[in-house]
């Protein structure tokens, strides 16, 4: 496993609230998306989830996966997954663009159909892009503080 990014601060402090074996598949998570896509942005945010965003660039718009963390539940969504091929009929949803993949452990995502999946959004987004990024492997917090 490469070195990665340490997780913000900002984000860090939500993310301890979380339960241990949440947090254990976010972090390899994150690593797996970040091993993928290295130059990608992370995002973040904390509203009704925990959410760390990839994008190709600073912006929301230009995202191609995301890890949100609920109450109860942890998923690897797709900002545009009905606009993805899913040729193994891997995402779930019933949003007008998001669709995502229920994470209960690593083998739900340490796959090559999903390394695909994700290979084909970040493909995506990079084709959907309207103009270049200024940043490159940065990590945004969005988070507000109190």
């Amino acid at each position: 496993m490469k070195n990665s990014r340490p997780i913000h601060p900002d984000f860090q402090l939500f993310l301890d609230l979380k339960d241990q074996e949440v947090i254990e598949l976010f972090i390899d998570l994150r690593q797996y998306i970040l091993e993928l896509y290295p130059d990608c942005n992370e995002l973040l945010y904390h509203t009704h989830a925990l959410t760390a965003v990839f994008s190709i660039s600073e912006k929301l718009s230009d995202a191609f996966c995301m890890l949100p963390i609920y109450t109860n539940h942890f998923n690897l969504g797709f900002n545009k997954g009905t606009l993805l091929k899913d040729l193994d009929q891997m995402l779930t949803g019933t949003g007008k663009l998001i669709r995502h993949i229920d994470v209960k452990k690593p083998n739900d995502y340490r796959n090559p159909k999903v390394s695909a999946l994700i290979q084909e959004a970040i493909d995506f987004a990079i084709k959907d892009m309207d103009k270049p990024t200024k940043s490159i492997g940065k990590t945004i917090s969005k988070i507000k503080k109190k």
